[in-house]
């Protein structure tokens, strides 16, 4: 939130108040369309830097019963499990820019899909490095990365008996 709103840390955060009313206003103009139209025009023209991308999924929440209004369930939905506990879910992989923090690649996925088949797809190809957490561990390592002139920049996994330490 600071890094979006460029604040500092000795800078007060506004009220969640604040920040609603701000999006209600972009809502009712519809700025955000006329944002996201602009951004599209600037990278057609060529004009957006490609340094790095960041690679994550997030979990998209479903009721407990994934049954849908014909009694069947849906296929998409799965359960998955995070910090020890399960969830009803899909997945959203996403792919952001570095440098600008904006989304230029989500999809959703089955919940117990695997992180590192997705990465292809959230790249844009013109990217010189690739950051993501410990869940894409050798990803750099598979079929379709061979040729890839990138930097992989993946999260140490650590464990109980050797901490995770930076090199």
């Amino acid at each position: 939130m600071r890094q979006f709103a460029c604040l500092t840390l000795s800078a007060s955060i506004p009220e969640d108040t604040k920040i609603m009313n701000f999006r209600h206003l972009q809502e009712k103009h519809q700025l955000a369309p006329a944002i996201l139209a602009a951004i599209r025009y600037l990278q057609e023209k060529g004009l957006s830097l490609r340094r790095g991308t960041i690679v994550d999924a997030t979990i998209i929440h479903a009721p407990s019963s994934t049954k849908n209004t014909d009694g069947e369930r849906d296929p998409q939905m799965n359960q998955t499990k995070k910090c020890n506990q399960y969830f009803s879910c899909m997945k959203a992989p996403i792919g952001a820019d570095v440098e600008s923090g904006l989304v230029h690649h989500v999809h959703g996925t089955a919940a117990n899909m695997v992180y590192v088949t997705q990465v292809a797809e959230l790249l844009q190809g013109e990217e010189n490095a690739v950051y993501a957490d410990t869940g894409y561990t050798g990803v750099e390592k598979r079929e379709e990365h061979e040729n890839r002139n990138v930097i992989w920049h993946i999260a140490v996994r650590g464990s109980r008996t050797q901490p995770a330490v930076q090199s």
